[in-house]
């Protein structure tokens, strides 16, 4: 059953993003993306939210108006006509209409707006500069409540009875979307919302990946360390036709998404015995899980965190496999979680952000090994005060069947 989040939510975003505005030198910042928009007003209708760097911010319906006034946690009004929503934009915070010596900076989701959508704006709102405001976005959502805490713990469990469900009916002859029509009935009976967002231009994801034997390591253009033969070249990616054989990995990647907030974990299954070399690379994808936990602190560099376990995986002399197969090799460990499955912080070079406490990130490493398989792990943490802690709740093994 849906849990709404207390009052005191709402206050407390539109409190990090204004600090944040104000930091960056931003009079607003317009969000046009539905996950965003969600995230500040508790309702995903189409429109435009309008948080100002001080005061209260609007939310701008073009529809359902009926169903956002329901919804809404702050406050709701109805969109005019586009090309005047410059003028409506004024008439509400007059302060963007004073003359000053430069024009208005107002943030944006430049990320996800697309141009056209962008050419529109700049056009609407002509006395303001567009400035992009994504990075601001990402980081004001990349610190979790408790609401959402417990919302991403509620996947968890649900995937977890998922998996149990799921290899409780796999057997050998069992195509891979058999078992994940299985895995997905079950999470639907337990409020799986049907899909799973994510924020990257054309990246798609369904329940996950159920892939078996070689038609796991097929690449795709997925970004991430394992694809899946998919269904056709119009789905490109996780189940396919193919049987389920004995001996080779079986790689069960799946989430769930509850109320939005989504769960993302990985678990590996075999009928009958892993090659001696895929299971010891399933034992150093176990390893470098046991030591990146150390790091996963307040005040751990992410970049670091990712550089440690390529040197791990390179120390095992299993370089060429880590996150994927040559030039289809991902450069992350891991990737935050929360509305979408690739939120902020990224285990991967370049972040170098401090975690903090609330930051919830699915760490994923696997070892992809073409015509063979892939073997590997995932779980997702909440970084706490003391360190970290595993929302997945799914025990962390190789699922072997007789």
């Amino acid at each position: 059953m849906h849990q709404f989040p207390p009052q005191d939510e709402w206050l407390n975003r539109k409190l990090r993003l204004q600090q944040k505005l104000d930091e960056c030198g931003m009079k607003g910042c317009l969000v046009s993306q539905n996950v965003g928009i969600y995230y500040f007003t508790g309702s995903m209708q189409t429109g435009y939210l309008f948080m100002p760097v001080e005061g209260e911010p609007t939310y701008y319906v073009r529809r359902s108006m009926e169903r956002a006034l329901k919804e809404s946690r702050v406050r709701t009004v109805e969109l005019g006509s586009f090309r005047s929503f410059g003028m409506q934009l004024e008439a509400d915070y007059p302060e963007l209409g004073e003359p000053s010596g430069e024009l208005p900076l107002l943030g944006a989701d430049l990320d996800v707006m697309p141009a056209q959508l962008y050419l529109r704006l700049a056009d609407a709102i002509p006395r303001a500069r567009l400035a992009d405001a994504s990075a601001i976005l990402r980081n004001v959502r990349s610190v979790k409540s408790p609401y959402e805490i417990e919302r991403i713990s509620r996947a968890a469990e649900v995937v977890a009875v998922a998996l149990e469900t799921g290899l409780a009916s796999l057997r050998e002859g069992m195509t891979e979307l058999e078992l994940m029509s299985v895995i997905e009935y079950s999470i639907r009976r337990n409020e799986h919302i049907g899909l799973m967002r994510m924020r990257n231009y054309n990246q798609e994801i369904m329940t996950g990946i159920v892939a078996s034997g070689e038609a796991a390591a097929e690449p795709s253009y997925f970004d991430g360390p394992a694809g899946g033969r998919g269904l056709s070249p119009a789905s490109p990616k996780s189940v396919s036709l193919r049987p389920i054989g004995r001996n080779e990995p079986i790689l069960i990647d799946i989430g769930c998404c509850v109320d939005g907030y989504v769960i993302d974990q990985t678990r590996t299954a075999v009928i009958g015995e892993l090659d001696p070399d895929l299971r010891a690379a399933y034992d150093t994808a176990a390893e470098i899980m046991r030591i990146s936990e150390r790091s996963l602190r307040p005040g751990g560099i992410p970049e670091e965190i990712y550089f440690q376990a390529v040197e791990m995986a390179k120390a095992a002399g299993l370089s060429e496999h880590f996150m994927g197969f040559g030039r289809d090799q991902v450069k992350f460990l891991g990737h935050g979680i929360g509305l979408e499955i690739d939120e902020w912080p990224v285990l991967a070079k370049g972040f170098r952000a401090p975690l903090e406490p609330g930051m919830t990130i699915a760490v994923e490493p696997k070892f992809t090994f073409p015509g063979r398989g892939v073997v590997g792990v995932e779980n997702t943490y909440l970084i706490t005060e003391f360190g970290c802690k595993a929302l997945t709740v799914s025990p962390e093994k190789i699922y072997a069947l007789p």
